[in-house]
């Protein structure tokens, strides 16, 4: 069974960071594009960040420069770093076993973190 499970996430002040993670099992973590996809209350589902199994990075334009995707492929583990959050970051993150042309299938995502960009 996949399973992926997110941790890390909380509030934090505007400029703030955090670190998210996601604990994967049930498949071969290793040799799966893995994404990072987030959610704002009454705003769809979107796409954050890909790495591939080598990797190769991709960003969405609202992280550039201030995101950093990463794993660790003998822990089997996902990373988000976020620095310099803002406000718009406010969202449900979900780690996903997942590449840029089928993020949107949720059935692809963990159960998601909730990070708060709050004064």
């Amino acid at each position: 069974e996949v399973q992926l499970v997110e941790s890390g996430g909380g509030m934090v002040q505007p400029g703030g960071s955090l670190r998210l993670s996601c604990a994967a099992s049930g498949f071969s973590f290793s040799g799966n594009v893995m994404t990072w996809v987030r959610q704002a209350p009454g705003k769809g589902p979107e796409w954050v960040s890909s790495i591939s199994p080598g990797s190769q990075t991709a960003y969405a334009d609202s992280v550039k420069g201030r995101f950093t995707i990463s794993r660790d492929n003998v822990k089997n583990t996902l990373f988000l770093q976020m620095n310099s959050l803002k406000p718009e970051d406010t969202a449900l993150y979900y780690c996903a076993r997942a590449s840029v042309s089928n993020w949107h299938d949720s059935r692809r995502w963990g159960q998601g973190t909730q990070v708060t960009v709050s004064s």
